[in-house]
């Protein structure tokens, strides 16, 4: 079966359909305005395709013909550099490695966090909407600083935390008025026609798309 996911003449991902990772990589896609076939993918009872293909049998997974990649990090940038326009990183090396930096931080810690108070663990899940609000409120001086995350252009960083932004409802998070920029950096970034392709219809729900 992993055969027929290789042998598409187009990208193949294979996404859960709420998933704050797996809409990372789709709105990098989205943003690239790269054609791909989605294969949805309940994580709890994976497909032989993605069995075969991931040692991990995790999400997000992309295939480009032979080439099978995994973890959000490797897919985004992989997807960066195969499809060079519009680029989604700045040329300045110092600047690519804020970034990272920065991608790496909400890999460990927000992340995390929003998934734990997806899994409904009820005391778990209410220490990690507080730990996640801090994490907020404490980047707020990031939100004000740019238009986008740390860069004056849409970049990689964005793919990262808009998904995480647009969940902020639906996860029972509410942030004081200070916080204002916060979401009006999502609202900025919820306004692309790319960001409405890149949601999955089960993510559509999950707040109002903005006019």
């Amino acid at each position: 079966m992993a055969l027929s996911a290789r042998s598409r003449n187009t990208l193949t991902l294979f996404s859960a359909r709420d998933c704050v990772v797996c809409h990372r990589v789709r709105l990098v896609l989205a943003a690239k305005g790269v054609t791909y076939d989605l294969v949805p993918v309940d994580p709890s009872n994976p497909p032989e395709d993605l069995l075969d293909l991931n040692p991990y049998h995790s999400v997000p997974t992309l295939v480009d013909r032979d080439l099978v990649l995994y973890a959000a990090s490797v897919v985004s940038e992989f997807l960066d550099e195969r499809y060079p326009h519009p680029p989604l990183m700045p040329v300045d090396p110092i600047a690519r490695a804020r970034l990272r930096l920065a991608m790496l931080r909400l890999e460990h810690e927000w992340v995390p966090h929003v998934q734990m108070i997806q899994s409904g663990a009820k005391g778990h899940a209410e220490t990690a909407r507080k730990r996640l609000r801090e994490l907020l409120i404490g980047s707020l001086p990031l939100f004000k600083a740019s238009k986008f995350f740390l860069n004056t252009e849409m970049s990689l960083a964005d793919c990262a935390v808009a998904p995480i932004i647009w969940r902020l409802e639906s996860l029972g998070i509410e942030l004081p008025k200070e916080a204002k920029p916060i979401e009006d950096y999502g609202m900025r970034i919820f306004r692309n026609p790319g960001f409405t392709r890149s949601l999955t219809p089960e993510e559509r729900l999950l707040r109002d798309i903005p006019a």
